[in-house]
């Protein structure tokens, strides 16, 4: 049975925005990490394009940004949408009964599968489907965007916790 970890860079005051910080190296190095052991992701359209960034190779990369894009690229990607976006490899559309797709795919796959993007977490923690939060905090106020948690705030119990870098903690909690 799969387990679906809901995982994402945070301010202090709790705002989501890839624009306002990014991951050092020694975090985009965990992240490397965590895409080999994953079995897959779900993504929002918004996020999964933003993603696709990854399925293209790029002059300059470094070693570590190679080795996420190889991860990335062999990871089964599933896409919640309502329109038809363009998907790439390994990559299919996740429409209509949202609760039921997601309670068969963690029932048909082995592994621990990444959601990736507020909204969609926030419509999984709603049903009830996240296994695992992973806040990954950064040391920045950003004073508004998008709330990590954007609608229910479960109740939450703390299982672990951890320094990725100088300046980035990983809290992770497990629903109540």
């Amino acid at each position: 049975m799969a387990r679906l970890v809901f995982g994402m860079n945070q301010s202090l005051d709790g705002y989501v925005d890839h624009t306002a910080f990014a991951p050092g190296p020694a975090l985009f190095r965990h992240f490397v990490e965590e895409a080999r052991a994953q079995v897959g992701s779900i993504y929002g359209r918004k996020i999964y394009e933003l993603m696709r960034y990854w399925d293209d190779n790029h002059p300059g990369w470094n070693a570590d940004e190679q080795a996420f894009a190889l991860a990335w690229r062999r990871q089964a990607k599933w896409v919640v949408s309502r329109s038809a976006p363009s998907l790439g490899p390994n990559a299919s559309l996740i429409g209509g009964d949202l609760e039921g797709a997601i309670r068969r795919l963690k029932a048909d796959v082995d592994g621990e599968i990444e959601v990736a993007g507020p909204d969609l977490a926030r419509s999984l923690t709603e049903l009830g489907l996240i296994d695992e939060y992973r806040i990954y905090l950064h040391p920045v106020v950003l004073g508004q965007g998008t709330p990590y948690f954007a609608g229910p705030r479960p109740r939450l119990r703390l299982v672990a916790h951890d320094r990725i870098d100088d300046d980035v903690l990983r809290l992770s909690y497990v629903p109540a």
